[in-house]
């Protein structure tokens, strides 16, 4: 069985308060938290739906899938020799190491695992 799990759908957006709003009270989503103007999270049962602006959004205008795993920095190495593309990392952000990469046919994904401190 893989250690890889689909946690978290990224969608791009350009006003955060406008798309909260219409996830939440159109859809019914109950807001995780917010950081700021820039990302929120909300509750989509197993997996985060995110919405993000351009500060945030690890590759803007693009869904992007966030997948959990042990070896961010493996999985990128696969993702690259399989013919996909490395886009950033992998490197350290304040919660996370993460990498973000292109498949074999150019959707983005970002691989973290949460940093222990």
């Amino acid at each position: 069985m893989s250690d890889k799990q689909v946690k978290m759908i990224i969608l791009s957006t350009d006003n955060l308060d406008e798309s909260i709003k219409f996830y939440t009270e159109t859809l019914g989503f109950s807001l995780k938290f917010r950081d700021g103007a820039h990302f929120a999270a909300l509750d989509g049962g197993g997996v985060t739906l995110a919405l993000a602006t351009a500060v945030d959004h690890p590759i803007h205008g693009q869904v992007v899938v966030g997948i959990k795993t042990e070896d961010v920095d493996g999985a990128a190495k696969a993702v690259e020799a399989a013919g996909g593309g490395i886009v950033k990392g992998p490197y350290d952000d304040a919660h996370e190491r993460r990498a973000v990469v292109y498949d074999n046919k150019g959707n983005g994904l970002v691989f973290y695992k949460p940093i222990q401190r």
